[in-house]
């Protein structure tokens, strides 16, 4: 470690940003002994949550993961059955598809969005349909708070009559024509993670226009207990639920959300205006009649232009003490997913190895000082100068 890496305080990716309110909930929480899983808290965080996204209810969970996981259930996906899923996204997306010992086939991105590729999903779609075996579902990954096509993932879908999870774990407050991410499909999902744009320290939601199917994941979630004065069970279930201190956290979180989303879009507009002009760089694009909460602010790299690699430039930031990383490594570049089906963009171009290979993730925090900022940008800018 460098000395100028020790002076310097650390630039995180996308720390927490609490809001001041959190406490309020937890000491309610604390004053009337709810510190169990379950409680007030986790009522209304559902209610307050599912109002904010337009579904007509939510399941506080324990993660994003479980989440995707009862939702496959609730859809019934079972061992040898196919899902298909986004390739560009973090493994969380597809590692429930295992738990379910279904098998995952992915779906490589395209270029204006960066996301689930139509192109690719009708050929995958077309080829299962001759093969007579069609997925139970389709996994949709809204990377980095950008939607992706959802109008003509949605036709496709409903054309093969196939349901969607929408995968929004990065995409909370975004819109797609007006319509909030993740309540296009069957069911939505969302994460409270330390690093997203509003946190539980851990947790997530699911969310549905099908409250039957929410009143089936909260009692597959709370370990399939029935209703019986001793404790019965007639199915497997799992310890999914959140816990009411948790909620608490994220109702206050909650109240924030559009002032954080408003933060993390002026983050990324100054870095825009600071390096859009160096060609070579080029930053993830916003799709018309969308709106991002640019969670993570993502650029691609051109090397040959620049004479510098994403490495180079991630370990330059590191130098200085800040963090940043390469985009998600696609899914069917794993090796635990070797052997997986891939469907590309197009049959000669796949654009999510092209991104991983060349795309970057910059500081994005919503509490982030503007003078954080100006050191992360004069790092890139004194970098590239060195050419």
């Amino acid at each position: 470690m460098t000395q100028s890496t020790i002076q310097q305080k650390r630039i995180f990716l996308s720390s927490p940003h609490m809001s001041g309110n959190e406490q309020k909930y937890i000491n309610e929480a604390f004053e009337s002994n709810w510190i169990a899983p379950l409680g007030p808290n986790v009522d209304a965080f559902e209610k307050e949550l599912a109002e904010y996204a337009g579904t007509k209810g939510a399941a506080a969970l324990s993660s994003g993961t479980a989440a995707i996981h009862l939702a496959l259930q609730l859809l019934d996906v079972k061992q040898n059955d196919k899902v298909f899923c986004s390739s560009l996204t973090f493994i969380a997306s597809a590692n429930p598809i295992v738990y379910q010992k279904a098998e995952p086939v992915f779906i490589d991105s395209e270029p204006d969005t960066w996301n689930m590729s139509p192109k690719a999903l009708e050929r995958a779609l077309v080829d299962a349909k001759q093969q007579g075996n069609l997925p139970k579902a389709v996994i949709v990954v809204n990377l980095y708070g950008q939607s992706a096509k959802m109008d003509e993932i949605v036709s496709l879908c409903n054309q093969y009559r196939v349901p969607i999870i929408e995968d929004a774990a990065e995409s909370i407050g975004s819109t797609y024509k007006g319509k909030k991410s993740g309540s296009f499909g069957k069911f939505g999902i969302y994460s409270f993670n330390g690093n997203k744009i509003i946190t539980t320290s851990g947790g997530g939601m699911l969310v549905s226009d099908d409250e039957e199917s929410l009143r089936k994941a909260r009692f597959l979630a709370t370990q399939a207990r029935d209703s019986a004065m001793y404790y019965q069970h007639s199915q497997i279930g799992f310890n999914y639920r959140m816990s009411n201190i948790l909620a608490g956290i994220g109702r206050a979180q909650l109240e924030v959300l559009d002032n954080r989303i408003n933060a993390r879009r002026l983050v990324f507009q100054r870095y825009e205006q600071a390096l859009e002009q160096i060609e070579g760089l080029q930053f993830m694009p916003e799709l018309e009649d969308t709106f991002s909460n640019r969670w993570l602010t993502t650029l691609t790299v051109n090397s040959e232009k620049l004479g510098f690699s994403p490495v180079d430039i991630i370990n330059s930031l590191a130098d200085v003490n800040i963090e940043a990383r390469p985009v998600w490594k696609p899914l069917h570049l794993q090796p635990i997913f070797e052997g997986c089906k891939y469907y590309p963009h197009d049959e000669k171009v796949s654009i999510s190895d092209h991104l991983f290979a060349n795309g970057i993730c910059l500081p994005s925090g919503s509490n982030m000082t503007i003078e954080e900022q100006e050191r992360v940008i004069n790092t890139i800018l004194v970098t590239l100068s060195k050419k």
